[in-house]
């Protein structure tokens, strides 16, 4: 019997370990270990935000899908790794700490045949002092990372609107809170639910609502920009998202680094070196990512973790890291089986991953700040990568160590976002948008770097009812329900 340990339960992690059960059944066991009891459908957490959904409804207990799924739960987090096995045994094993309740804080080390990590990604919001404590609850600002943040930051939200009917006005500020975030999707959603919402509530003329991100231009969103098909023609992401800003009345701040929050203002320094400090009453600022801290130990006990890991904290993967210069940067540089190549029998999906580069232009201040996006590796994409990397793993361990592996390059893999702009029956509005490669080819597509056949977007009701409908088809899905393997990644 062979054993799958799969770290980390989310988008990537889930999708991971419940193909592999399916496709290796009983004779062979899959493991997932993650801190959480829950399960969590992140992309409407920004509805929660704004108080149009609930915790409960974004959210479902892991422990009843997984036995559902005859899969070996450990509610705990990975502490480190020995790839090569301990002083007693030459099994791989990986070290975990139990969070759950009734045995928080026993360690236990688990063996393994085969590897993922999928854990996502630390939220690493003490990299920005003031934005919040390690548990993302900032004393000045908010998040929706998580649905327990969405909720905290639709109470706010509540306090906010009944000041403006109560006559005072009040700014609101949205974005990222450092140079190197990424995520600027869902923050670009969050500002404009909260724009709609306060025209439904009557009191959008009470509001200054000001965007603050580490992108160059509007539109960037981490994938250096776009250009759609719209009308026949292609048009960039920069226009789409400026038109969308300038009709609701949104200003904004591009190609900045925040680097301090205090209660009520942000300072923050941009491209061209200059700094400025921002007031506001309600803010949210994604937070940058970073890997989960795991640690990685040889046989003799030795530090391995800078062999294994990449500065970042993400797992090297199959990509190419020596790149060099921005001029050299290509399509093949990005992984495309999320092996690792010193220890083959380790894989890594979704944002535990390192990726070769940033898919937009590296920038940085005179000062030598960087600020610019580093690459969103969540939603479609992470889907497709966890279920690739358990098609792989599951023919080593079913046909033979020799099988050949899958692939599922971003640089080869196209996504479809839709990113919501209000929420509503009748006056919901969404930007449906696919985009085809997610890492631009500028050898196979010279000038946009994209098909523009299969790249083009679209914003209405429509828009927003394929996202209503997605939240659930999702839902769905991670519960395992009938037929939940027909529904895509």
């Amino acid at each position: 019997m062979a054993r799958l340990v799969v770290l980390g339960g989310g988008v990537s992690g889930h999708t991971a370990a419940t193909f592999a059960a399916k496709w290796l059944g009983s004779s062979h066991e899959v493991v997932v270990v993650t801190p959480n009891a829950k399960w969590n459908w992140i992309p409407s957490n920004i509805w929660v935000g704004v108080g149009l959904m609930s915790k409960e409804e974004v959210t479902f207990d892991l422990a009843s899908v997984y036995a559902k799924a005859g899969i070996t739960y450990k509610q705990a987090k990975a502490v480190s790794i020995n790839p090569e096995g301990g002083s007693s045994s030459d099994k791989p094993f990986v070290s975990i700490e139990y969070t759950l309740e009734s045995r928080e804080g026993d360690v236990e080390d688990v063996e393994y045949d085969y590897l993922i990590n999928a854990t996502g990604p630390k939220l690493n919001f003490a990299a920005t002092p003031g934005l919040g404590d390690e548990n993302g609850l900032g004393e000045h600002t908010v998040s929706v990372c998580t649905a327990d943040h969405a909720v905290h930051a639709s109470q706010e939200l509540k306090k906010c609107i009944q000041k403006m009917k109560n006559g005072e006005r009040q700014k609101f500020l949205i974005g990222t809170g450092h140079g190197l975030c990424t995520c600027q999707g869902a923050a670009f959603e969050y500002i404009f639910n909260i724009e709609h919402e306060l025209k439904k509530a009557g009191v959008r003329d009470m509001a200054d609502i000001k965007w603050i991100s580490n992108e160059s231009f509007l539109g960037d969103f981490g994938v250096g920009g776009l250009h759609m098909k719209a009308m026949g023609f292609a048009v960039s992401s920069r226009i789409f998202a400026e038109s969308l800003f300038a009709e609701r009345d949104v200003d904004w701040i591009i190609g900045a680094h925040v680097s301090k929050v205090e209660a009520g203002s942000v300072d923050y320094e941009l491209l061209d070196g200059s700094v400025g400090k921002e007031s506001f009453d309600f803010s949210m600022l994604i937070p940058p990512f970073a890997g989960v801290g795991i640690k990685a130990y040889s046989k003799d006990g030795e530090d391995i973790t800078a062999e294994l890991f990449a500065p970042n904290g993400f797992i090297k993967v199959d990509a190419n890291y020596s790149a060099g210069a921005y001029e050299n940067w290509k399509a093949s540089d990005w992984p495309a089986t999320y092996q690792n190549p010193t220890y083959t029998n380790i894989f890594a999906c979704g944002i535990a991953f390192a990726p070769p580069h940033p898919i937009s232009k590296p920038m940085s201040s005179p000062s030598g700040t960087p600020i610019n996006p580093t690459p969103p590796r969540t939603g479609m994409p992470s889907g497709i990568m966890g279920k690739t990397v358990a098609h792989s793993i599951c023919d080593r361990i079913l046909k033979g160590e020799d099988a050949p592996l899958h692939r599922a390059s971003m640089a080869e893999m196209g996504a479809a976002c839709v990113a919501s702009a209000g929420k509503g029956i009748f006056d919901g509005t969404a930007a449906a948008m696919t985009i085809y490669p997610v890492v631009p080819d500028f050898d196979k597509y010279p000038g946009t770097g994209r098909d523009t056949d299969y790249t083009f977007g679209e914003i209405g009701l429509a828009g927003h009812w394929i996202k209503h409908i997605l939240h659930h088809l999702f839902m769905y899905k991670a519960q395992l329900k009938p037929g939940w393997t027909l529904i895509p990644e």
